[in-house]
């Protein structure tokens, strides 16, 4: 059965990896709703392409409203990339009226099909969060390339490297995330968040996920769901769990407070990126940042050791100041 790796590396195979000059026309104007998608973008298009990001980090899709300078910042754009599959809910309607005018494109809903998606009772029936899985969300590379290959055409040789080499370093990822989780001893392989943003990175990586809010965070949770989370832990002597960037903590601290009733100490692990990357300027504002610093602070948290980080990521490591190793 072929590798998660080989897969990753055939479905960029198309990708011409001829370089070309970069244009000295103006750059184009992309906008993405989340930062995930426009980091995608800034590596592919590189100087022949702007990259503009609607949510910055610590906003959370699910609940945003777009504001009157959010529709003013669409309507510049040359192409708009989204998610899809109902992560920007709120932002539908508005996507929907600018696709009559510019070009607009679910990635996730182009690159990924619903079978590899994962089904979930939320109001929709599907979970957004595919970015969760460096090798499905590598699917949208091509799909984004396309287009940005088709609106700067004399750029494609450029863009279509780029789009190559960063497949590449995103197959490296995957490969290093899924050694990294599986150093976890299996008793202690749980990862519990404050809301179910972890699924494909649980089935990607083997490890068992549990949201205490479920997967939108447009729901609450309640007490019996942090009761039942804390029953879990305890039962099962969970080391730690976790907070995320765009959640409020205080579901998981009634956790830890609930577990510590029964007898179970349980520390609050760092910091996790789930609906947004971290700040401008740091690793972990980028894509592949965010799920290595994920990735990091889950395996050490939960008792494992990450592994060193391979040669293909050393370029990205290198700008970040971080060495090519696990510790």
């Amino acid at each position: 059965m072929p590798s998660r790796r080989n897969l990753i590396a055939a479905s960029l195979a198309t990708l011409s990896v001829a370089a070309a000059p970069a244009a000295a026309e103006e750059p184009l104007n992309a906008v993405t709703t989340v930062g995930m998608i426009a980091d995608v973008v800034a590596n592919i298009g590189g100087e022949c392409v702007s990259s503009t990001a609607l949510m910055g980090p610590g906003v959370d899709p699910h609940l945003y409203q777009a504001t009157a300078r959010d529709v003013r910042t669409f309507q510049t754009a040359d192409v708009i990339f989204y998610s899809g599959y109902h992560l920007e809910g709120q932002l539908g309607d508005v996507l929907e009226r600018l696709s009559q005018r510019i070009p607009t494109i679910a990635v996730s809903e182009t690159a990924i099909p619903k079978n590899e998606i994962i089904h979930v009772d939320n109001g929709y029936g599907l979970d957004p969060h595919v970015w969760m899985d460096p090798g499905l969300w590598a699917k949208t590379v091509p799909v984004i390339a396309g287009k940005l290959a088709e609106l700067r055409p004399d750029c494609a040789g450029t863009i279509n490297a780029n789009a190559a080499a960063y497949g590449e370093q995103l197959a490296a990822l995957d490969d290093w995330a899924e050694k990294s989780v599986a150093s976890i001893d299996n008793g202690h392989r749980v990862l519990v968040t404050a809301h179910d943003a972890f699924n494909y990175f649980g089935r990607a990586y083997g490890i068992e996920v549990s949201g205490i809010q479920g997967i939108s965070t447009e729901s609450e949770a309640g007490v019996a769901d942090i009761r039942d989370v804390a029953d879990m832990v305890a039962e099962r002597g969970v080391p730690a769990i976790f907070v995320e960037s765009t959640i409020n903590p205080r579901t998981i601290q009634a956790v830890v407070d609930a577990a510590s009733r029964q007898g179970h100490r349980i520390e609050i692990g760092a910091e996790l990126y789930s609906d947004a990357m971290g700040e401008k300027g740091t690793a972990g504002g980028t894509y592949i940042g965010m799920i290595y610093e994920n990735t990091y602070n889950i395996t050490r948290a939960l008792g494992g050791t990450p592994p060193p980080l391979p040669e293909a990521l050393s370029g990205w490591a290198e700008q970040w100041d971080l060495a090519i190793a696990g510790e």
